[in-house]
């Protein structure tokens, strides 16, 4: 089969797209013509060999990275039930790692199988991305008549953020990089959508709210962009972060919570784990959503041999929503 596969730690150019031994089912588990991939962030640091961004520590070399694939089971290991063959499944690989691939193999009991309305690009943003988002939302548990603030609104969590508190009934700020992203969250039902990248943005939301203020701010740009969101909350409200794309964290201090009465809440994590039923529950939430129509995930693919192009463009945020490689080669 071809493969992505990293030889030594380093810049995108260490992706490379080469012939590999197809891998085979242990007990237990199935193998599966991949047709789309996730790409994650974690797989960009993983690239750089960057240890200090990673959760586990670096793998040993050669490896091919890839955290979420969906496709079609096209081989059983011992024990697994007939039924799962050429079932249309999607996976999420935790820290296995092998996705940027023609084939991969997981446990039968990680699979969840898909309905032909949903497509394979779809069910890679909601297997990983759908579950963070929906977990994030219901740690803050906004209610209808809050006003929600997004930053970071075009990307893969953020555009299912807009979405969701948009069903809750909540007015929904949205807050993006660029004319073009700002307009794809007014497209997704935003009621405000703003350029965070506008010296003055922020004076834009207060009077486009004539009055109404911020009461939940979820966050994962971090830097000026997070603490103007902090800094439009209403007293009583709720800053909720998870994660800071501009490489440095939201600065605050206890004061800044004690004055306006503040919560923070770092939303990824244990938290989403302790959610009732866990991440399967979250999963199999996002999928059915996504399903239904209730949520529509932003995706942008690349083909699997471009890889590096799918990485360089997510680290410099030139992409919409959940990035996915697609493997051209096999069938759709």
């Amino acid at each position: 089969m071809r493969a992505i596969r990293i030889h030594a730690f380093g810049g995108p150019e260490q992706l490379r797209y080469e012939e590999v031994p197809d891998p085979e089912p242990g007990p237990g588990q199935v193998r599966i013509a991949v047709r789309a991939a996730g790409v994650h962030l974690l797989d960009t640091a993983l690239q750089r060999g960057a240890a200090d961004e990673l959760p586990f520590a670096l793998p040993d070399l050669p490896l091919t990275p890839g955290r979420e694939v969906a496709g079609v089971v096209e081989r059983l290991g011992p024990g697994v039930d007939d039924e799962w063959l050429g079932r249309r499944v999607v996976a999420h690989l935790g820290l296995i790692n092998a996705g940027y691939a023609e084939l991969a193999v997981r446990e039968a009991e990680a699979l969840f199988p898909l309905p032909d309305s949903l497509s394979y690009e779809a069910a890679i943003a909601m297997v990983g991305t759908g579950r963070m988002a929906l977990g994030v939302l219901d740690v803050a548990a906004p209610a209808p008549d809050d006003v929600v603030l997004v930053t970071a609104a075009a990307g893969g969590i953020g555009t299912l953020l807009v979405q969701a508190a948009k069903n809750l009934g909540a007015t929904v700020v949205a807050a993006a990089g660029g004319p073009d992203k700002v307009e794809r969250a007014r497209a997704l039902g935003a009621d405000v959508a703003v350029d965070y990248d506008r010296p003055h943005w922020a004076d834009e939301v207060r009077a486009a709210l004539d009055g109404r203020e911020v009461n939940v701010a979820f966050d994962s740009v971090g830097g000026t962009a997070g603490r103007a969101a902090l800094e439009l909350l209403t007293h009583g409200g709720q800053f909720v972060v998870y994660g800071w794309s501009s490489g440095t964290p939201t600065e605050f201090t206890s004061k800044d919570l004690h004055e306006k009465v503040l919560s923070l809440t770092h939303a990824l994590g244990p938290r989403i784990v302790r959610l009732p039923g866990g991440l399967r529950a979250l999963q199999e939430r996002a999928l059915a959503e996504a399903a239904n129509g209730t949520l529509v995930p932003a995706v942008t693919a690349f083909p699997l041999r471009d890889a590096a192009a799918a990485h360089e463009a997510l680290v410099t945020r030139g992409t919409v929503g959940k990035v996915v490689l697609i493997n051209a080669e096999a069938a759709s």
